[in-house]
């Protein structure tokens, strides 16, 4: 069994993962749609989702009418037992399946696959040869992996620039994505052998924010949810007199509490190479 990071199992463990369904945004149509268009194949597709999480990912692409009549079948792989329960739970499609999963190790035969994907979740990968490896080993020959992560703006708004100071004391070692290690996968012999170089694509925007989703949005990221429950609720306090505080945060509706809530969008196209190994 492949491994998971001891923060990871205990912060995204059973328990935690209502809160990280309902504090997480979903992913942007513009998102989907270069996905979509980066996919050599036509259609139906197969795909292939690692470290699924709650679904959030699998319920954006059946809620996009683009993406939804493509679907042939998806199979979802999550290593933590309680995001498959939610998962099972919000994710009702006979073409959906989820079971346990990793990066380097899931149930799929050989050129399975025409797109793997995954959403919030690379930085995690504790091997990145042994993981281009299994992508190259369950892609058709025209396959594709995308990567994908919705991220916190933390440049553009002094508000969300202090919460960043805030909670990265006590991130404890754990691998983010702007920490840029998932960048090694590209480097890896195994990557090189099968894979093109890879194409990235960002976007900026802004979602609908208020004081209760910035505290959810915190709360749900795996350090601090480890955290003693006093802790957390400091945290939270403190976010709440962050953003009271912040004279230059944007309105959307004042008197509902309602703000500008800063966020990006970078994606990551991977292509097999012709020929290359399965």
């Amino acid at each position: 069994m492949s491994s998971v990071h001891k923060v990871a199992q205990t912060g995204f463990g059973t328990g935690t993962n209502e809160l990280y369904d309902r504090a997480r945004p979903s992913y942007q149509p513009f998102a989907l749609d270069f996905i979509r268009e980066s996919v050599r194949a036509s259609g139906p597709l197969n795909i292939v989702e690692i470290g699924s999480g709650t679904g959030i990912f699998t319920r954006a692409l059946l809620a996009d009418t683009k993406w939804n009549h493509i679907i042939k079948e998806l199979r979802a792989y999550e290593p933590s037992e309680g995001m498959r329960d939610v998962f099972r739970k919000t994710v009702k499609d006979d073409r959906i399946s989820v079971a346990e999963g990793y990066f380097d190790s899931i149930d799929v035969e050989d050129s399975w696959a025409d797109l793997v994907v995954i959403a919030q979740a690379f930085h995690w990968c504790p091997d990145y040869s042994a993981a281009a490896k299994e992508f190259a080993r369950v892609l058709k020959p025209d396959g594709v992996v995308a990567l994908i992560w919705n991220l916190e703006d933390r440049e553009t708004a002094t508000w969300t620039a202090q919460i960043r100071d805030l909670i990265e004391v006590h991130e404890q070692g754990t691998p983010q994505y702007r920490h840029n290690y998932w960048r090694q996968l590209f480097e890896t012999p195994a990557y090189k052998q099968s894979f093109e170089s890879p194409k990235e694509k960002k976007w900026s925007y802004h979602l609908v924010g208020t004081k209760d989703s910035a505290v959810e949005r915190a709360l749900s990221k795996s350090y601090i949810a480890i955290l003693p429950d006093e802790k957390k609720q400091e945290i939270s306090e403190e976010i709440r007199r962050i953003i009271d505080n912040d004279s230059n945060k944007v309105w959307i509706n004042e008197k509902e509490g309602e703000f500008e809530y800063p966020y990006k969008t970078d994606v990551v196209i991977c292509y097999k190479k012709e020929g290359g190994q399965s």
